[in-house]
């Protein structure tokens, strides 16, 4: 593979792949779970104002559902609807097989703003796990249902729940004999989807600030490409970088202030630094290979990156402060684009070993390499900031879709679009 098809391959399939006519909101699709689910029982959530139809017990089920370590106890099946501990009776929980229960009610307060009290039982210890409340108005009623969601998951599994996290990417269809790009973001589990940006040139490399205030993304829209922030709330934007050649793979910095970025204004493609504070640029590379996508250590000191300047495209580890460089990655011809897991362990990223590109995790400490995908064209991996799943573009019929594997490839779901194509996930960090 020759170096400037390293540095292309994400634009390539991009313009390749997304031919669908349309595009719309994503969907789910669970495709495997856990071999044995945790059976929970959502009640539905009283609700004391008839004026407010979001059921947020159903948000909570699906939520639960889709982490693939649920299954949901059918609403249908239930002998009675509590929303106080001492209405249950465990015994007709136990009798429908659920092993947890989540009861709750919703009261309304001044000003337009709600409480939701809910609690999590054991039904098998016959016991209150917890009780809690959120509150908020009635435009916040899907957070505060993925808020209640996170609490239970994270009671059950010990892990940190990531419902309320959001995600960013790409669509694009073709429309008059031209393509039309889209920079979205939305829930995790695809819903209030709102437009960041449309082009009808490509998008790409969209990347979250650590506060989750901003995203960094690659835009071609003055002919060449070029690296753009943007607020999420005001939607005003800056454009960073204006240089011929190669802007791209825009990484924050943990701290916000810094980001990582591959210019090849010196003639070839380097890693470079960007103080977003002053806008001053400090090459960190110097190689005859093509140094890209860098991915930052928790710790801010040093940088992953992808390189070919060991024959074929492989992931190194740059120490900033004494350039110091140490290759990671063996096992393999292609490893690549990068994905690092909070706790600075474990690495998603792009591997390919007999012409098939799929999902990998690899150790940074063991150096043990896991594929966890099975289908043919997977690309741009994203760590959940709980670093429980990786989402993914990958194919399926024909067309891009994002999909999503667990750690230990136990759960698989996936994200189509309602019609369309959509590929470059981004996943938020946790939001306050």
């Amino acid at each position: 593979m020759s170096k400037w098809r390293v540095v292309n391959l994400h634009i390539s399939v991009l313009l390749l792949i997304f031919v669908s006519p349309c595009w719309g909101e994503l969907v789910i699709r669970v495709t495997q779970g856990n071999d044995t689910p945790t059976k929970i029982a959502v009640a539905p959530i009283v609700n004391a104002n008839d004026s407010l139809t979001l059921d947020v017990a159903r948000i909570v089920e699906a939520d639960l559902q889709r982490s693939g370590l649920f299954s949901v106890t059918p609403r249908k099946d239930m002998l009675a609807y509590p929303s106080l501990v001492k209405d249950v009776y465990y015994r007709d929980w136990r009798l429908l097989g659920s092993e947890y229960l989540v009861i709750g009610a919703m009261t309304p307060r001044e000003a337009g703003r709600y409480d939701i009290e809910f609690s999590l039982l054991n039904v098998t210890a016959q016991k209150v796990v917890f009780r809690h409340k959120v509150s908020g108005n009635a435009r916040q009623m899907r957070d505060l249902s993925h808020l209640i969601s996170d609490k239970v998951y994270q009671a059950i599994t010990g892990i940190r729940g990531i419902f309320s996290t959001r995600i960013a990417y790409v669509t694009a269809m073709r429309a008059s004999g031209q393509y039309v790009y889209r920079l979205h973001v939305a829930d995790a589990d695809g819903a209030r989807e709102k437009l960041m940006l449309e082009s009808s040139e490509p998008i790409m490399s969209p990347t979250w600030s650590p506060d989750g205030q901003s995203l960094a993304y690659v835009s071609f829209e003055t002919g060449r490409p070029a690296i753009w922030r943007q607020s999420l709330s005001t939607a005003e934007r800056q454009q960073l970088t204006n240089f011929k050649g190669l802007n791209g793979a825009p990484a924050w910095s943990p701290d916000g202030r810094e980001m990582a970025l591959v210019l090849s204004k010196d003639g070839n493609p380097e890693i470079y630094l960007l103080n977003l504070g002053s806008m001053q640029f400090r090459r960190l590379t110097r190689h005859f290979a093509i140094d890209t996508e860098p991915t930052w250590m928790p710790d801010g000191k040093s940088l992953l990156f992808t390189s070919d300047r060991g024959g074929t495209p492989q992931i190194y580890k740059l120490n900033i402060a004494s350039k110091a460089t140490e290759r990671l990655t063996f096992e393999g011809n292609y490893n690549a684009r990068a994905s690092l897991a909070p706790d600075g362990r474990t690495l998603a990223m792009v591997h390919r070993q007999s012409n098939v590109f799929h999902i990998a995790a690899f150790d940074l400490q063991t150096r043990r390499l896991r594929e966890l995908t099975e289908t043919r064209l997977d690309e741009s991996p994203t760590v959940a900031p709980n670093g429980a799943m990786i989402m993914y573009a990958t194919k399926q019929n024909d067309r891009g879709v994002l999909a999503a594997v667990s750690l230990d490839a136990g759960v698989k779901y996936v994200l189509p679009a309602r019609a369309g194509d959509v590929r470059e996930p981004s996943w938020s960090p946790f939001l306050r």
